[in-house]
C-alpha cells in the first residue's frame, strides 16, 4: 500500500467528454461511453490495492456524477486545475509523491488495463525510475514515477499524436533515467477504435436514436 493511483478524466458529460466519438454514436452515447471507462478504471484502481486512490477531473471536480463515483469507490476527488495536459499530468504526480513513494497516473480510455497491470506497473518503480503503459496508437495510458523529476516528460509536448511515446523516450534517455514499458493496450479514441471495445460494453451501450448503429456494424 505504497503506491497512489490517479484516474485522470474529464467529467463524462455530452459535448465535453470523448468527442472524437461524439460524430459517430452522437454525444449522449459518446458520454454514456465515457462514463463506463471513467467507472471501470476506477474499481480497476481500487481492486489493485496498492495504495489511495485519486480523480482527478477536469474541468472541476464540482460534478455530482464525480462525486458519487468518488465516494462510491473511496476515492478522494480533486480538480485537475489550469495548464495543458502535460502540466496538469505532472502537478497530479508531484501531488501525490510528496505524500508516498510511488505513484502510477491512468487514463480512462483503455478497458483493457487492469488492475492486474497496475500492480505490475508499481512492482516496475522497484527498480525503475517510471513505468509505462504505451497504445498501439503511439501513446500511453499509463506512467507511473518513483520521484517527481523535472517534468520533462510532459512540459511543451504535443499531445494526440502517433510519437507521443517515441518522443517521451527520447526525452527520458536524454536525462539518463530507467523506465519500464509493460505491453501495449488499445485505447478508445475513434470510431475505429469502437471494435476494440469487450462484446459486452458494445452490447450494453445505447445507440443515438436515428443514427447508425456504430458498435453493432448497422
Amino acid at each position: 500500500m505504497t503506491t497512489a493511483v490517479i484516474v485522470f478524466a474529464k467529467a463524462p458529460v455530452p459535448g465535453l467528454a470523448k468527442t472524437r466519438l461524439a460524430p459517430a454514436l452522437g454525444e449522449a452515447v459518446a458520454a454514456a461511453l465515457a462514463e463506463r471507462m471513467l467507472r471501470h478504471a476506477l474499481a480497476q484502481a481500487v481492486a489493485a490495492g496498492i495504495g489511495p486512490v485519486e480523480l482527478c477531473a477536469t474541468p472541476d471536480a464540482r460534478h455530482p456524477m464525480l462525486r458519487d463515483m468518488a465516494e462510491a469507490s473511496g476515492a478522494a476527488l480533486l480538480a485537475q486545475g489550469s495548464g495543458d495536459l502535460g502540466a496538469r499530468m505532472a502537478r497530479a504526480l508531484r501531488r501525490q509523491l510528496r505524500r508516498w513513494p510511488r505513484a502510477l497516473l491512468v487514463g480512462t480510455d483503455a478497458p483493457a488495463l487492469g488492475a492486474r497491470q497496475l500492480r505490475e506497473a508499481a512492482r516496475a518503480l522497484d527498480d525503475h525510475d517510471a513505468v509505462f503503459v504505451p497504445t498501439h496508437d503511439g501513446g500511453y495510458v499509463l506512467v507511473g514515477q518513483r520521484r517527481p523529476g523535472d517534468g520533462r516528460c510532459f512540459r511543451g509536448m504535443a499531445w494526440s499524436h502517433p510519437r507521443v511515446m517515441d518522443e517521451t523516450r527520447r526525452r527520458l534517455a536524454e536525462a539518463g533515467l530507467r523506465w519500464a514499458e509493460l505491453s501495449p493496450v488499445r485505447d478508445i479514441d475513434g470510431p475505429a477504435d469502437l471494435a476494440s471495445l469487450p462484446p459486452e460494453w458494445r452490447e450494453g451501450l445505447p445507440v443515438m436514436p436515428g443514427g447508425r448503429d456504430v458498435l453493432h456494424g448497422g
